[in-house]
């Protein structure tokens, strides 16, 4: 093998031996993301849900067959709260590893290469996703939102699709910026405007045509789309593939550019 860090070629193995070293990293900050993991899901469903949800008419036509705001907006807030957990995962932390305490620096020393390291990570990114969404499946349990288990259980898989399909981006992203001035106007204008008006919580044909058609390409519609046609039980297979294929398409493209641009930082 050539010089460590040098390898471009994924060995899956290698990524493996990195566990330690997340579990070790998670055991220290865990505690700082219990109560948004455990007690948002608990609140974003009691005042969005529960009590805004009570002012709303509960019209199959108009809330795209959910029966109720409530079970309308619970799997949005689902799949908008895997996309805000990716966000806080990959920015910072990763500027943090490239420019502050230069772990990656470290990591490339051995014989880890940079496609390790990216798979690694996210794969890491990946594990948070899955609590997150985990706990906020769980938290909607007794509001009788669910239709069905295996329904629920394929919008939890969706959940670590929708983490990747975000995830791979940004970290491409951040990997290329100089310095976290930019995170700004990601947040801005990236996170908050889909967060809104992405369809979590109201369909986005209440929108005007040119806002609709925008807040179609976005991949967290898909994402919150394809979750609440599973937990509603109204799955629409064709439309379900175009969702699985764009946010599939996304994590793949985001992490080709991501390896090139964390290679190109680190090593070129």
């Amino acid at each position: 093998m050539g010089p460590a860090g040098s390898t471009t070629r994924l060995d899956v193995r290698r990524a493996a031996r990195m566990t330690d070293y997340w579990w070790v990293a998670y055991r220290r900050t865990w505690r700082g993301s219990a109560i948004s993991s455990f007690v948002v899901p608990l609140l974003y469903i009691l005042a969005m849900g529960v009590l805004l949800g009570g002012f709303i008419k509960g019209d199959p036509d108009q809330l795209e067959g959910a029966t109720s705001y409530l079970s309308f907006v619970a799997p949005g807030m689902v799949a908008a709260q895997s996309m805000t957990t990716v966000f806080g995962e990959v920015t910072y932390p990763v500027m943090g590893m490239i420019k502050w305490n230069r772990s990656y620096y470290g990591m490339i020393a051995t014989p880890l290469g940079v496609p390790d390291i990216v798979f690694a990570h996210l794969g890491f990114v990946v594990f948070r996703v899955a609590l997150v969404s985990g706990v906020f499946l769980a938290v909607m349990a007794p509001f009788g939102v669910f239709s069905s288990v295996p329904g629920v259980l394929l919008a939890f898989l969706v959940q670590l699709l929708i983490g990747l399909a975000f995830a791979a981006p940004l970290y491409a992203l951040t990997a290329a910026l100089k310095n976290e001035s930019g995170f700004a106007l990601v947040f801005r204008l990236g996170m908050i405007p889909m967060f809104l008006f992405s369809g979590a919580f109201f369909p986005v044909s209440n929108l005007d045509r040119w806002m609709e058609v925008l807040a179609r390409f976005t991949p967290l519609w898909h994402g919150v789309d394809l979750t609440r046609m599973l937990v509603l039980g109204r799955v629409d297979a064709s439309l379900a593939l175009v969702h699985v294929a764009y946010l599939g398409g996304l994590a793949v493209a985001g992490w080709l550019l991501a390896t090139r641009l964390l290679h190109r930082r680190l090593i070129d």
